[in-house]
């Protein structure tokens, strides 16, 4: 397998073409950014972590039939998937108030939710990525009824198989963002990343973020908190 022409490069990731149509090659790179970009740093060893932890959970969702993109980890930072067309929104899956969830409807963090709710955010810098409802998506052509449907279903899911995940890991999965894509012959796959940079994650005993909200909220260093989900998730493997 050869990594050819650069396909694309985003805030977190570059993905290359190689000599097979249907594989990418993704780089994961050490940056860090928040609040749409506004908050932008280089963090040694962050895409090592992430390019990790991603392999360990999609692994892991294959495992409990979750079809992902994800094909094999080729070293610390680069990692196989296949070939989607991504559709451009964002599936957000929140189990506990917080973040913008907390400020739009003036509900504390940490206050728990009765059922997993499902927001759709579109992808586009430009906006901001405003979140939408399903009648937008079909206005914009985003996606079909059906694909609605099938977004939302993935997205409860992926929930709860990761739930009892880093259940096991005595984490408790307050909310994440999920992005999925099509193959060429239109299904829907599972894609881009999992990890502490999509998703909320509290120590279950100190209630310590475990995720990105360090950095957005320059609580400290983002590496040693990554590292331990790291290790929370081989140990569980062991």
């Amino acid at each position: 397998m050869e990594k050819t022409t650069l396909l694309y490069e985003g805030k977190a990731k570059k993905l290359f073409k190689t000599d097979d149509p249907a594989i990418v090659w993704v780089e994961y790179l050490n940056q860090a950014t928040a609040l749409n970009g506004a908050k932008k740093d280089q963090i040694s060893g962050k895409g090592e972590l992430n390019n990790q932890i991603t392999a360990q959970i999609f692994n892991f969702l294959k495992s409990k039939g979750i079809n992902n993109h994800f094909i094999e980890l080729l070293s610390e930072k680069e990692q196989l998937i296949q070939t989607v067309e991504i559709i451009p929104l964002e599936v957000v899956v929140r189990n506990v108030a917080a973040g913008s969830f907390s400020k739009r409807l003036a509900i504390p963090e940490g206050t728990p939710l009765n059922r997993p709710i499902v927001e759709f955010y579109y992808k586009n810098d430009a906006l901001e990525d405003p979140m939408i409802i399903e009648d937008h998506i079909e206005f914009l052509q985003l996606a079909t009824t059906d694909e609605i449907a099938q977004l939302r279903k993935m997205a409860l899911e992926v929930d709860e198989a990761l739930t009892a995940l880093f259940d096991s890991m005595d984490i408790t999965l307050i909310d994440f963002k999920l992005e999925f894509g099509r193959q060429k012959d239109g299904s829907i796959l599972l894609a881009d990343e999992v990890s502490p940079d999509t998703c909320r994650l509290w120590d279950k005993k100190t209630k310590e973020h475990l995720d990105k909200d360090i950095y957005r909220r320059d609580l400290g260093d983002i590496i040693p908190i990554y590292q331990e989900v790291l290790n929370r998730l081989e140990k569980r493997g062991e």
